[in-house]
């Protein structure tokens, strides 16, 4: 149990009144059978500003008897209540209810996010909130469009496929993107007439409750949307295990996606997977420069680094190799790092304390592999939170730690290369296979290279762009599905052949 925090202390250089009172108004519960319900345990875990390291309030933690409980209260809204079987149309306005109510209180969640994650204010209000409402708004018009197929056969008999939803879905979702990957799981699995039990990221569970707090105020059925805070072991674990749980989806690091993968076999239950990366960001000499330089900032710095799509390993052709660093590390230290509540601030904290020192020992790692820092290569000289400087690494080889574990920070590896081959070579030479960029001016070039990378993702001329309608997924260890698009319809149904004789 923790101490009762000073929200006006910790959320300090908040605007939203609405967040203020959010967080005010007592230990955050669980989300059960459409009620706000504590612990079994009656335990609670802290969640804090990683800004100034204070107590942002309190929040339920959650465990097996908790898991089980809602299970109990999903299955039975699956098999008995009226999700399932609800006409599509009908699902398709729920859908677009939710979507209204994140615009409308966007400013409210956007402060949240903040807070609970560290990252700039002008990422929460222009690509996570927006995008959040942007997905439910497209599976909304999912839900009417779910087709079988009528199969040619013997004139004596028809045959058709049904698709139909999986069931019972547990979701454990990561803490860099906390809302709007709470709505890349919840959306489609939703507008396939599925139900949802949703464990948040201990480190930022407070969007995904105020989240469940709109779903309770759209009106959408009883325990059709569950959320289960809580850690890995205890909450995590147990929707994983669970026997009844009829598929997980999870985003997070490669080494728990492996675990979950494991406990998955008890009941041979669905799985999806998006996991780590090391993402190449390919600049050739006909690149346009200064379009290059600041897609490869975005691409490494935004939400401080901490992004699985991150291009973290910045291929440069040798004859620019300098040129370009230079040009990145200026750029890099052009960044505002501070209070991420302020309007011009483009880089904030990491999100927790475990994260803070896994960075700062990658940079020291890296140092001592023979990397030299550019620019950054330290903590930033804040008195609180948990700060990096944007860090830009040169003399970089790619069988380096840092050029071959996922940093999650604010970390770029530049590393040279010959030709186009060679690009290809040390790009796809990873264990990872989550995306991939290039920049150049040849339109073939850009395209054979494209095909070449072994990911799931490629940009071309351009870094970390997203859109519902396109899948996003990994190659390799990266995971396997494809989240948005259409692609996703494919992990939150199954399908069903009939066959009638005529």
């Amino acid at each position: 149990m923790g101490a009762t925090p000073s929200v006006e202390s910790a959320a300090r250089g908040a605007k939203s009144q609405a967040a203020l009172e959010f967080l005010k108004s007592g230990p955050k519960k669980l989300l059960i059978g459409g009620k706000w319900v504590a612990a079994k345990s009656g335990k609670t875990f802290e969640t804090l500003n990683p800004a100034n390291e204070e107590v942002l309030c309190l929040v339920a933690e959650g465990d097996k008897a908790d898991v089980d409980e809602a299970v109990k209260h999903a299955r039975k809204a699956f098999e008995e209540g009226k999700w399932a079987t609800m006409g599509p149309h009908q699902r398709t306005r729920y859908l677009l209810k939710i979507a209204d109510l994140i615009e409308k209180h966007a400013e409210e969640l956007a402060e949240l996010e903040t807070l609970d994650n560290g990252k700039p204010i002008f990422e929460s209000k222009n690509i996570d909130i927006p995008g959040a409402a942007e997905t439910f708004r497209y599976y909304a018009g999912w839900s009417s469009k779910i087709y079988g197929d009528t199969n040619p056969s013997d004139p004596g008999m028809f045959n058709f496929t049904l698709r139909e939803p999986v069931g019972v879905c547990g979701q454990i979702i990561p803490w860099n993107f906390p809302l709007l990957m709470a709505a890349w799981k919840i959306a489609p699995a939703l507008a396939c007439g599925n139900v949802v039990i949703l464990k948040p990221a201990e480190q930022t569970p407070l969007t995904a409750l105020r989240l469940g707090e709109l779903i309770l105020e759209s009106g959408l059925p009883e325990s059709v949307v569950q959320i289960i805070t809580g850690f890995g072991p205890g909450a995590g674990s147990s929707i994983a295990e669970h026997p009844d749980i009829d598929k997980v989806a999870f985003t997070g690091s490669t080494e728990v996606g492996k675990l979950i993968l494991k406990a998955s076999t008890g009941n041979l239950k669905r799985v999806s997977l998006e996991l780590g990366g090391k993402s190449p960001n390919i600049i050739f000499p006909d690149a346009d420069m200064q379009s290059a330089v600041f897609g490869s900032m975005l691409g490494i710095f935004m939400n401080q680094g901490q992004v699985c799509c991150a291009g973290s390993r910045v291929f440069v052709q040798e004859s620019m190799y300098d040129q370009f660093t230079d040009s990145l590390a200026q750029m890099a230290q052009s960044l505002t790092l501070g209070n991420p509540l302020e309007t011009g601030t483009r880089m904030g904290p990491l999100v927790s304390k475990e994260q803070h020192e896994r960075v700062l020992g990658y940079l020291e790692i890296g140092k001592k592999e023979g990397a030299k820092a550019k620019v950054g290569g330290e903590a930033g000289n804040q008195e609180r939170g948990y700060f990096v400087k944007p860090t830009v690494f040169t003399d970089v080889k790619n069988s380096m730690k840092i050029a071959r574990e996922e940093i999650f920070g604010p970390v770029a590896a530049a590393i040279p290369f010959k030709d186009e081959n060679d690009a290809v070579f040390q790009g796809n030479d990873t264990t990872y296979g989550l995306a991939a960029a290039v920049w150049t001016r040849d339109i073939s070039r850009a395209h054979k290279i494209a095909r070449a990378l072994k990911a799931g993702t490629v940009w071309i001329n351009c870094y970390g762009m997203i859109d519902p309608m396109s899948p996003f997924g990994g190659y390799k260890q990266s995971g396997f599905g494809r989240e948005l698009g259409k692609y996703a319809i494919d992990l939150y149904t199954q399908i069903k052949s009939v066959y009638t004789k005529l």
